[in-house]
């Protein structure tokens, strides 16, 4: 299916990222980061580089009842038990909460429902079980806020139950009668943590004033759940990864050395990616295909060989899953493309893995930006696992279609259900509905966010490792997305059995090299101009660290058009303005008060960058070149957004700048009196420089074919006296000039003024007509005008000859 995505750019208040970047002292892409992630103010994004939130375990509400109740059954030996779920938080956070029962003495046990003959959270029937076995304590970790029923029954059946999760609570309200630790019931100040945290949070408030050693702590585990669950990493799960990816690095626990092992993952170069792609696939597929009761005890082992076992049984279980999944995705396909027209998805098979298809749907929810729901038919009962989309409330979509499911939990993005197959069809239409009712099309419609507008020579190391200051990267936390406006791709080559592709991108007159993950081909024609977003990483290879962009979307450049500032509306008018006009000197820069426009020196650094990502703003923005005829088809071909005018223009009308904030110099002035033009606008605007060499060069040929009018008399008189003058239509096709040596307005003006002042031409203006007389040759110098246009070309010679390409 084609690609329909949109890049969406957030503006963004140029002087704030400015004074952020001069604050802070990070570069203008990571202040353009910041600002777009709602981080302008100087001390968020000093609080938010840092990463170290943290707060307290007593800052649960309810807390001391939980570590009161638990704390009694210790000290009387009773048996406790631990109810966990299948998938990695369920399995890390049981590892927690048991790690710490133990060494508070107690001797706990343990409960991980079956995805297939339990499902998800805490049922009857486990209470029946677990109270026949003689358990006294039930502590809850990842389920149970919503188990109102369950758990009185619990209490019923003689149990005191501890809920601990982090899921949304019922719709109605209603809460489970006992103590409970959870971040958003409890208010605790980041709300958003996995349930292994709520567990560590629990065990540190059990073991205060306890003398804990190295061994005990299990911030990996912390980190590696808060990173498979998907929960934001704002706030304290940001502090909590990037302490757990430091645990990670130097774990003693033998299991997830063994785990690093199988996973091919280097414990000195873990991050969130290795997380959740390696390590946290392995530990689910046990949960999904058979139970997870083999990833618990993965974790809890002291033995190094019996580790190495399992996580060897857990690596053959991952590539178990990955065939189920690839058949079932190939299935869900092909429902999927006869209702992608649909607002949601529901797609149901007989035979599909319940442990699976929460993968799949959220491949499907990707793909065809819809929310999806997957339906596993086993008999007359169905289980479902659904994924959505940023608009789409998943968990509120199953609510309004409550009705008619037998169960349902989970949250915004991710959710299960339990339904009778004969309900399928209701469902499916109910669903359909009510994401009709709340999105728009313009939600089903794809975005690649952009975090900043680079040019291609800012693509460096350099870079590379700023950006890594934002990390851990995940939900609430992407991947920095950078964008290349009007870069050009090159050189494609297929590696990986033809399954990706590596290339080269050159913007800015630099290049870069860029690898597409899952790409055959380059989405855009080689060699064409296109926007492209990629994410920048420091590869290591080798031991050699470089910078490497990998793609994430490229469309052909499909700018607005640039509006046209200070030209005349025909070319007549133009050539006739121009007859009389001095040449020299100019005319006085307009006065300037103290504090407007600030200058910015971004010579040699791209022009395209500069000016995409100052037209990002939406601040208005005027780009002055040398001549606009020249400049526009190529420029507008790759960017818009914006007006545009030439020196020669602003010099007339110095008010043109006024109403934009930025002013960028595409070309350099050719005099000083333009120069000061820069300065003239509002305060609180900006002059950005941001000519190179080329541009340089360009300017040294306007100026000459403008103002060095030797040549173009010879040739213009030569053509008049052939024709014996000219009117109407006729003479505007000659001063016009060819394709090769166009001319325009204001050097038509000038040309004919001179021949006029000299006596070879005379011009009936009404008419717009010259008659050629009979006459002698005579000197150009003669003329007034043609003096004047030698003075301003030598002095523009010298001007120029002086300005440099780059910054200082």
């Amino acid at each position: 299916m084609p690609d329909r995505t949109r890049f969406a750019i957030a503006p963004y208040a140029f002087a704030d990222a400015l004074a952020l970047e001069r604050e802070l002292g990070v570069s203008h892409v990571l202040a353009q980061v910041l600002m777009r992630r709602g981080l302008g103010d100087p001390a968020a994004a000093r609080a938010f580089l840092a990463a170290e939130e943290a707060h307290p375990p007593a800052a649960f509400a309810g807390m001391d009842a939980a570590v009161e109740l638990i704390a009694q059954h210790v000290a009387a030996g009773s048996r406790i038990t631990v109810h966990g779920d299948y998938d990695v938080d369920g399995v890390c956070s049981t590892a927690v909460l048991v790690r710490s029962l133990r060494r508070l003495g107690a001797r706990p046990d343990w409960f991980l429902p079956s995805r297939l003959d339990d499902g998800y959270g805490l049922s009857a029937a486990t209470v029946e079980r677990l109270a026949a076995r003689g358990t006294r304590l039930l502590i809850t970790v990842d389920c149970a806020i919503t188990a109102v029923e369950e758990v009185a029954a619990a209490r019923a059946a003689g149990l005191d139950v501890v809920v601990t999760d982090h899921h949304s609570s019922r719709a109605d309200g209603r809460l489970p009668d006992a103590p409970i630790v959870h971040p958003g019931v409890c208010g605790y100040p980041c709300a958003e943590l996995c349930a292994t945290a709520v567990a560590a949070k629990l065990a540190e408030a059990l073991e205060a004033g306890r003398t804990r050693s190295e061994e005990d702590g299990d911030l990996d585990l912390v980190g590696l759940a808060t990173v498979a669950d998907c929960v934001p990493l704002r706030g304290e799960n940001r502090r909590l990864v990037r302490a757990g990816l430091r645990a990670l690095a130097g774990t003693t626990k033998p299991g997830l050395r063994a785990l690093m092992r199988v996973a091919e993952a280097d414990p000195g170069a873990l991050d969130a990616r290795v997380l959740g792609f390696r390590l946290a696939p392995r530990i689910n597929a046990a949960g999904r295909l058979h139970r997870a009761d083999a990833g618990l005890e993965l974790m809890l082992t002291e033995d190094p060989g019996r580790a190495a076992e399992i996580a060897a049984e857990l690596d053959s279980a991952n590539a178990e899953r990955r065939d189920v999944e690839t058949r079932i995705r190939f299935e869900a396909e092909s429902q999927a493309a006869e209702l992608a027209d649909r607002p949601a998805l529901v797609l149901a098979g007989e035979g599909w893995h319940p442990g699976v298809i929460g993968i799949v749907a959220s491949r499907i929810a990707d793909r065809y930006h819809r929310p999806t729901v997957m339906i596993a038919l086993d008999g007359a009962r169905g289980h479902g696992s659904g994924r959505s989309i940023p608009a789409f409330d998943l968990l509120a979509g199953l609510h309004a279609c409550s009705g008619h499911l037998v169960r349902h939990g989970g949250h915004r993005a991710a959710a299960g259900l339990e339904i009778d197959q004969a309900e399928l069809p209701s469902f499916r239409a109910a669903f359909e509905h009510h994401a009709a009712s709340v999105l728009s099309p313009h939600d089903l419609v794809p975005e690649e966010r952009v975090d900043a507008i680079v040019g291609g020579d800012a693509l460096g190391l350099e870079l590379a490792e700023e950006l890594e200051r934002l990390a851990p990267f995940g939900i609430g936390n992407p991947a920095v997305s950078l964008m290349l406006p009007a870069t050009v791709l090159t050189d494609p080559v297929a590696m990986g059995e033809g399954k990706h592709l590596r290339f080269r991108v050159h913007g800015g007159g630099s290049h870069s090299r860029a690898v597409a993950f899952g790409a055959p081909r380059l989405p855009v024609p080689a060699g064409e101009p296109a926007d492209a977003s990629f994410r920048l990483e420091c590869d290591n290879y080798n031991g050699a660290v470089s910078p490497r962009l990998v793609l994430r979307r490229a469309r052909p450049c499909e700018p607005d058009p640039p509006v046209v500032r200070g030209e005349p509306e025909n070319y007549v008018e133009g050539v006739l303005a121009e007859i009389g006009r001095a040449a020299w000197p100019p005319p006085p820069a307009p006065a300037v008060t103290a504090g407007v426009r600030t200058r910015l020196d971004r010579r040699g650094l791209g022009i395209a960058g500069t000016l995409a990502d100052v037209t990002a703003t939406r601040e208005g923005v005027l780009v002055v070149c040398a001549d606009v005829a020249r400049r526009l088809p190529s420029l507008g071909r790759r960017l818009g957004g914006f007006s545009v005018c030439s020196w020669l223009a602003l010099e007339r009308e110095p008010g043109l700048a006024r109403a934009h904030a930025h002013v960028v110099a595409l070309d350099p002035p050719a005099h000083a009196h333009q120069d000061l033009l820069l300065a003239h606008g509002p305060g609180g605007a900006f002059a950005h420089l941001a000519w190179g060499e080329p541009e340089l060069r360009f300017a040294h040929r306007i100026n000459q074919h403008e103002f060095g009018l030797r040549a173009s008399l010879a040739a213009l008189y030569r053509t008049l006296r052939g024709r014996d003058g000219g009117a109407g239509e006729e003479l505007e096709a000659v001063l016009r000039g060819d394709a090769e040596h166009p001319r325009s307005p204001a050097l038509a003006g000038r040309l004919l003024g001179v021949l006029e002042e000299l006596g070879l031409v005379r011009l009936d203006r009404e008419r717009f007509a010259v008659e050629v007389p009979a006459g002698e040759r005579t000197a150009l110098e003669r003329s007034a005008a043609f003096r004047a246009c030698e003075r301003r070309r030598e002095d523009a010679e010298r001007y120029l000859s002086r300005a440099t390409a780059r910054a200082a």
